[in-house]
């Protein structure tokens, strides 16, 4: 299972929020690009980068802290936040990002999904953000009747390379991630399934693992207070 440190950014700085709530934003670093080096000196193999402006805006608007990460680290990054065009995807993918999620507009506009797979084959992720098992988009500030498994079920033959699952009731709030959903979810999908929300400990990063057929998972608060240890995290999980 691999291990994603994740990089939120908003107004180019690196913050956490809670439950999704950008009034509730805590900030962790002025400098993006130095947390990214942090993370990759401590053993990380991919970044998880979320554009929060951009989430609402419907555009990338931190781009200038995603291209300084890009250019301080070498590992791959996936990005999420504000891409709902082709022409936004293949700015990215042009700008080295290996991984581009789609979330919002994996609702709105699922055709898109499907052509930015066949176009970037094992590069388009779905981003899948939910509240009591219904879908939430434009920065999880819209609801949705949309069940999470049923709106999984629909990119199964996409082409695309993974579904990152994130409860947003967990997402910040330090209380374990939702281990029995997104294994659930797993179960139910060939595509490989990330956890991402409420993960804070190695414990829950065991729990991720054991549960069987999750494919990674997404932590960022618990690394930022010091409540998860990434190397040891990392370590772990190899072993």
């Amino acid at each position: 299972m691999i291990l994603y440190p994740a990089i939120d950014l908003k107004d180019g700085k690196c913050v956490r929020l809670l439950r999704g709530d950008m009034s509730r934003a805590t900030v962790f670093g002025e400098d993006p690009a130095a947390q990214a080096r942090s993370f990759v000196t401590a053993g990380c193999e991919w970044l998880h980068l979320v554009d929060l402006n951009g989430a609402f805006a419907g555009r990338p608007v931190n781009g200038d802290a995603v291209e300084a990460i890009l250019s301080a680290v070498h590992v791959p990054c996936q990005l999420g936040g504000g891409i709902r065009d082709m022409a936004t995807i293949e700015g990215w993918m042009e700008r080295r990002i290996a991984r581009v999620i789609l979330g919002t507009v994996a609702v709105e506009n699922p055709a898109l999904v499907r052509d930015a797979a066949r176009a970037f084959p094992g590069r388009i992720a779905v981003g899948l953000d939910a509240r009591d098992g219904k879908v939430a988009t434009r920065g999880w500030a819209e609801a949705t009747e949309l069940e999470v498994t049923d709106m999984a079920r629909r990119f199964e033959d996409a082409g695309i390379a993974a579904i990152i699952y994130t409860d947003i009731a967990r997402d910040g709030a330090m209380q374990g991630p939702n281990v029995a959903a997104t294994a659930a979810l797993a179960r139910a999908v060939s595509v490989p399934v990330i956890a991402s929300g409420g993960v804070s400990s190695l414990d829950d990063l065991i729990a991720l693992r054991d549960a069987g057929g999750i494919a990674g998972a997404i932590s960022g608060r618990a690394l930022y207070d010091g409540a998860l240890d990434l190397a040891e995290a990392l370590a772990a999980l190899r072993g």
